[in-house]
């Protein structure tokens, strides 16, 4: 006994000298900084080839010399990532090492909408979410009214919620959609979050007043209920739909890069095992051709476009497709800068904002671009809180404030955008 006791020492002691580290029992989020390209090559190659989650950027295309990577690493893969990390001199820390805490913080207490705020400041299930609107419709119908505009690839029901004041001829619309990207959790929270803020402060609140009657705001909590229902009861990193392919065993597809905007081109993959995998055709996935469908049949009144996801603090705007300059650049511009400006002054958060291709990185086949292009030429994608300490793990305790700096940002932008089309 005493001689096996001590061979699982020695074994144990060995790969704490080889990689510097204990083995973790734990997932853990790694922030790697890649300072060569043959660093670049080695952190592509752990990010593709071993159980782990790429967090940012979102496709090891990106992973280049000068920037940093944050990695969700398994267990059972932490001892072999550290080691390859060491061995390349690859400068690394861990920012989350209670990642299965993070998550049940997130899960806990979803229960039935209550009067007060704290429900708005809990993340919820899918189910919860149906229940939310079916009751707040019932609630409010005077000022909330849910429309079906399809299903998704598992035939859950995709609703859009109708917000809206006085009733007028020929009013102007906004767009507002959440949840995307199944694993951004902060977003569908978003979307509930400023339904209710809109309810509780309509005529209380001048720009809330304003905006309901004057636009129309029509809201889609979770564009995708198959990815987000799996997050639940699966896989709490899951990107995509859950769409299949005959010709491949991997599922889903990345419904930011399913539209047609310059679809599948650099930025996007043809490959289904590919967290950016950008579909069989444009709109070949039945939630990015149902909210299509609705625009296509509302760009009349649709002036306003904004597209909700985390995380990384931003304010962007046409094109992520190409490097090219929207039309209207200096405009979008200076919509974002004043919105970020606000935000700093009053949360004292920093938010960059341009267009996404300079900001980020090309992402073809995106909604807002493909929006832009239909004609809404005040298109914009969010990406709330925070920069990486968290990530997609964001605490309850933080979505109040995420929420309000978006608040903040959107009603920069809406009210600046109004002056410019009455």
């Amino acid at each position: 006994m005493r001689v096996l006791l001590m061979v699982v020492v020695l074994m144990n002691f060995g790969i704490f000298f080889r990689t510097g580290n204990c083995s973790s029992t734990h997932d853990q989020v790694l922030s790697i900084t890649v300072s060569t390209q043959e660093q670049a090559d080695v952190v592509k190659n752990i990010s593709s080839q071993y159980e782990t989650v790429l967090w940012q950027p979102a496709s090891p295309l990106y992973i280049k010399a000068d920037s940093e990577v944050h990695l969700f690493v398994p267990a059972n893969s932490s001892g072999i990532v550290q080691d390859l990390l060491q061995r390349h001199h690859v400068t690394h820390i861990v920012l989350l090492t209670n990642t299965e805490e993070l998550i049940e913080m997130q899960t806990r207490n979803s229960t039935d909408p209550r009067s007060n705020w704290s429900y708005y400041e809990k993340y919820h299930s899918l189910e919860d979410i149906y229940h939310w609107i079916n009751k707040t419709t019932q609630e409010h119908p005077d000022k909330v009214k849910a429309i079906l505009i399809g299903s998704s690839y598992e035939k859950r029901p995709l609703y859009v919620l109708k917000l809206s004041g006085e009733e007028k001829a020929e009013k102007k619309a906004m767009w507002i959609d959440c949840g995307i990207h199944a694993r951004e959790w902060i977003s569908p929270a978003f979307c509930l979050w400023f339904v209710q803020h809109c309810l509780d402060h309509y005529k209380q609140n001048q720009d809330i007043t304003q905006m309901l009657n004057t636009l129309d705001i029509y809201i889609l909590p979770v564009m995708n209920p198959d990815g987000y229902k799996y997050t639940w009861t699966t896989n709490r990193m899951w990107r995509k739909n859950r769409s299949s392919r005959k010709d491949s065993y991997c599922l889903g597809t990345d419904l930011n890069r399913n539209f047609d905007a310059n679809w599948c081109t650099e930025g996007a993959s043809n490959q289904p095992c590919d967290e950016t995998y950008c579909g069989q055709f444009p709109e070949s996935e039945p939630e990015t051709q149902a909210v299509a469908n609705f625009l296509r049949s509302h760009k009349e009144s649709v002036k306003l476009y904004f597209s909700i996801h985390s995380y990384s603090q931003m304010l962007l705007f046409p094109y992520s497709c190409s490097h090219d300059e929207a039309q209207n650049h200096d405009e979008l511009l200076e919509l974002t800068r004043e919105a970020a400006m606000k935000i700093k002054r009053y949360y004292r958060n920093s938010y960059r904002y341009g267009p996404g291709a300079k900001t980020i990185y090309l992402a073809p086949g995106g909604s807002d671009d493909w929006a832009y292009k239909l004609g809404i030429s005040y298109s914009f994608t969010f990406e709330l809180q925070d920069r990486g300490r968290y990530g997609f793990l964001l605490p309850p305790s933080l979505i109040s404030r995420a929420c309000n700096e978006a608040l903040l940002a959107m009603k920069s932008i809406t009210n600046g955008v109004m002056k410019k089309i009455q």
